[in-house]
């Protein structure tokens, strides 16, 4: 769990929890609805646009290549963001290079790489977390 600091003293981080059933597409814009709630005064500018975007990319792809939910969690603090989503499966993602006639797919992995401060993947019991962080200093 992180703490924040600011002005002397600490600061329990915000945090977002959300599950999501299995193919509910319908939860993606949920879930980022919610995240900008929580961020609306978080971030320089574009901030808060660049983890809505992180965050329906890693949603989407759990419920699109996964037969399970997930469990989103976002954690806030002064200087940092946290999205985890958790899935069900053990298969680990990779990054690919889209496909020029694939329209929007195999873009998500992609586009964390690219815009996040920090991600990953790790195994978690049943399943894995992938995550990202971004500071709060600029998109």
């Amino acid at each position: 769990m992180w703490v924040g600091v600011m002005a002397g003293e600490a600061r329990q981080p915000t945090q977002m929890l959300r599950k999501v059933g299995c193919a509910d597409l319908t939860a993606v814009p949920e879930v980022r609805h919610a995240l900008r709630r929580m961020l609306r005064t978080w971030g320089g500018p574009g901030a808060s646009d660049v983890a809505e975007l992180l965050t329906s990319e890693l949603v989407t792809n759990a419920l699109i290549h996964t037969d399970h939910g997930a469990v989103i969690t976002a954690t806030v603090v002064p200087d940092g963001l946290r999205v985890e989503v958790r899935d069900f499966v053990a298969g680990l993602p990779e990054p690919r290079a889209p496909i020029a006639d694939d329209g929007t797919s195999g873009r998500g992995l992609v586009l964390v790489q690219a815009l996040a401060d920090s991600w990953g993947v790790e195994k978690h019991g049943v399943g894995k977390v992938v995550w990202f962080e971004l500071n709060g200093g600029a998109a």
